[in-house]
């Protein structure tokens, strides 16, 4: 009787443990849960507006995604972002989508998604893109390439280091990019490591880059362009 207890009790965690591996944002409960970002109310996302309040304008948001961005940024790319915190509708349904727009001979530098597995497929133009593994058993962190041309369909593992280049000196790129969460936020690498406020110090830095401390200074006194609006 007590080792039939202690197998369901195995079972059911393994079976909490499996949903916890698999999600990302948390499944909706109800139809829709509209974001009421008036509120003043601390959860894991948004509390929902009353039903009774909920308007078609809640999921909809005019974001002219057919018209060419600015890309005359430092790195030359810009990426809109629709997420939860421009159309409320988004909230609880885990999904979000970005254009990005790249210049020639820009890209969308090395970063991760703490929260989204990224599709991106290709509208205009050519990209070079490609994703680094986590460390590995062999202390390998793989790199995964691929050169897309128009139409061709690329993923990018949740959490994993990423990045597009488009390799034309004379033409423009377009992409356009859906995720697996409501905000899945971007952690663009050279921004956080040498762009932090305040600065991570230089001796650790220098240590673990094995560059001299004079390296990471210039590297710290740089503009580091955002891409994103």
């Amino acid at each position: 009787m007590a080792s039939s207890t202690t197998f369901l009790v195995l079972m059911a965690l393994l079976a909490l443990l499996a949903g916890q591996v698999i999600a990302s944002d948390p499944s909706p409960l109800q139809d829709f849960c509209v974001a009421d970002k008036d509120s003043h109310v601390n959860v894991n996302g948004f509390v929902c507006k009353d039903p009774k309040d909920v308007k078609a304008d809640d999921f909809f948001h005019a974001a002219n995604l057919d018209m060419p961005r600015d890309t005359t940024s430092k790195i030359g790319s810009n990426v809109t972002l629709i997420n939860v915190m421009r159309i409320p509708g988004l909230n609880t349904l885990g999904i979000s989508l970005a254009r990005i727009d790249y210049a020639p001979l820009g890209e969308n530098p090395p970063h991760t998604h703490p929260r989204a597995t990224e599709i991106l497929t290709v509208l205009e133009g050519t990209l070079y893109v490609g994703f680094v593994t986590s460390n590995q058993a062999n202390r390998e962190n793989k790199l995964f390439t691929k050169m897309l041309n128009k139409g061709d369909v690329f993923v990018f593992p949740e959490g994993l280091i990423h990045f597009q280049f488009n390799p034309s000196p004379h033409k423009p790129a377009v992409a356009i990019a859906a995720l697996s969460s409501q905000n899945p936020g971007v952690i663009t690498i050279a921004n956080a490591v040498f762009g932090s406020n305040p600065p991570i110090a230089d001796d650790v830095l220098a240590k673990a880059f094995q560059v001299e401390k004079k390296t990471v200074d210039w590297l710290q006194a740089q503009f580091w362009a955002d891409n994103h609006n």
